[in-house]
């Protein structure tokens, strides 16, 4: 497992573009990611984490920016930020590995009935 990802990284892991990120972190004081020696920003596990949170808060809750920074700072205030944090990326995993297995099922489903016809 790698400690730090580059933003193209994340961009791949949470289906973000790279200006969406830049704008969150200028928005969200829980999203501040360290930058290397050559200036670029790396991420760690708890940033995509966070990032993750972030997103289910905007897209699918559809929170405010304002309201999704809210209600981060009350999950962190209750203890509560990396619960949330770690139930977005099961939720995430376990949405992937779904569509992973339907696809597989349907890919086998139509070998079979190439076989049989």
């Amino acid at each position: 497992k790698k400690v730090y990802y580059s933003i193209g990284e994340v961009c791949d892991l949470t289906g973000l573009k790279p200006h969406v990120l830049r704008y969150w972190e200028t928005q969200f004081e829980v999203l501040r990611p360290t930058k290397n020696r050559a200036g670029n920003r790396v991420f760690r596990s708890r940033e995509i984490e966070v990032i993750m949170l972030v997103k289910r808060l905007l897209y699918e809750q559809k929170y405010t920016i304002e309201g999704a920074n809210k209600r981060l700072l009350q999950m962190r205030s209750g203890g509560k930020l990396e619960e949330e944090r770690r139930s977005v990326l099961e939720s995430e995993v376990l949405t992937g590995l779904k569509a992973d297995l339907l696809q597989l099922k349907d890919t086998l489903s139509h070998g079979r009935s190439r076989e049989a016809g």
